[in-house]
């Protein structure tokens, strides 16, 4: 009896233990089955991913293919300005052309280079383009700076292509160690004061602020001229310094000075001369293709600048008048022959400098007026 407890107790044992290893084996059979299920899913889960980041660099990480070439521009003038406005068109043209193998970095506002720095700088080559106005230097460049002289030029249009054409046709010294790029002037010079001006003996010995060529004419009409950088005139009317200006009307807008200067006299008379000029080791380093296409943009440049100019202009006065209430009177013809008649000595004076410097003054000031004629 004892044996067969004995016999049944093993038995029972025996079945236990089996019925626990079937357990143990359903249990590792359940794991394993788990075990290829989360396999099987991260491998999915790995197959989505990994393409994102073989894609990922493509679009969001690589970075851009820099530019072949780069080019700093220096500009003295403020951004809004005209000088600057055309400098942001001349870029946007080169690099568009280009293909972008030509970036332009461009520098306003005298950030780069000042006013009568701009053009050491660019033949020293502290910046590769510099745009230059000849005005605020009348004595290093004489020969442009005839455009400061009273030539009946009616507009910016008519202006900017005399300038380039005579500088085709003088190519005088004073630019031999840059390349010209472009030319073009500004709109022709008028009075803008924060009195009213009625007769010529209203400005008799008034500070306003003017140079070059301006500068000069003031000086006939008996006016104390006072030379400044253009930036620095709002301070000075803001002060009483100075009186008003003697310059193209865009600025009444462009620097706000419609907000001060309340009057506009209609003169009409000299127009600015300015210049884009080039580093030559830097013109020279660029390949034939670019230089062709910045060649191309020469005369192009031109026109569009004086165009722009132009109707900038009527912009600027019909704000001006409009939001600002600002007056503008215009001479009489028989006011304006009183006021040409004291410019005369201006030319016999050109004349004079330029013969001291070994070219034919009166000769070249006789092209000039068939330039001027050529072009209206």
């Amino acid at each position: 009896m004892i044996k067969a407890k004995k016999n049944d107790f093993a038995s029972g044992m025996d079945f236990a233990i089996s019925m626990r290893m079937i357990s143990i084996f359903v249990t590792m059979g359940d794991q394993q089955a788990k075990e290829k299920k989360m396999k099987r899913r991260f491998s999915l889960l790995l197959a989505s991913i990994v393409p994102l980041f073989l894609v990922v660099p493509i679009w969001c990480t690589a970075p851009a293919i820099a530019a072949d070439i780069q080019l700093n521009y220096a500009n003295y003038s403020p951004a809004p300005t005209f000088p600057c406005i055309q400098m942001e068109r001349w870029k946007t043209e080169l690099q568009k052309r280009t293909n972008g193998k030509v970036k332009v970095n461009t520098f306003p506002g005298g950030t780069l280079l000042a006013t009568k720095n701009m053009y050491d700088g660019i033949a020293n080559g502290i910046a590769d383009i510099g745009c230059l106005c000849m005005a605020y230097q009348p004595g290093r460049f004489l020969v442009s700076n005839a455009l400061g002289l009273p030539l009946g030029i009616p507009n910016a249009t008519v202006g900017s292509k005399v300038l380039w054409d005579a500088w085709k046709t003088f190519t005088p010294k004073e630019f031999e160690q840059v390349k010209v790029l472009t030319m073009f002037t500004s709109a022709p010079t008028n009075l803008m004061t924060t009195f009213p001006i009625k007769t010529i003996n209203d400005i008799k010995n008034v500070p306003i602020r003017a140079s070059g060529g301006a500068a000069l004419i003031l000086g006939k009409w008996d006016v104390n001229a006072v030379g400044m950088p253009m930036p620095a005139t709002v301070e000075a009317l803001q002060k009483g310094i100075v009186k008003g200006l003697f310059s193209s009307l865009e600025v009444m807008r462009d620097l706000k000075f419609a907000e001060t200067c309340k009057y506009v006299t209609i003169t009409d008379t000299v127009v600015y001369p300015f210049a884009v000029i080039m580093n030559k080791m830097k013109w020279k380093s660029l390949p034939g293709d670019i230089q062709k296409i910045i060649e191309e943009l020469s005369v192009e440049q031109v026109e569009w600048t004086g165009n722009y100019m132009d109707n900038h202009i009527v912009e600027a006065m019909t704000w001006s008048r409009d939001e600002q209430n600002v007056k503008v009177a215009k001479l009489t013809a028989e006011q304006l022959a009183v006021w040409n008649a004291t410019l005369a000595p201006l030319k016999d004076k050109w004349v004079e400098d330029v013969n001291r410097s070994g070219l034919p003054g009166e000769k070249m000031l006789g092209e000039l007026r068939d330039i001027v004629k050529k072009n209206i």
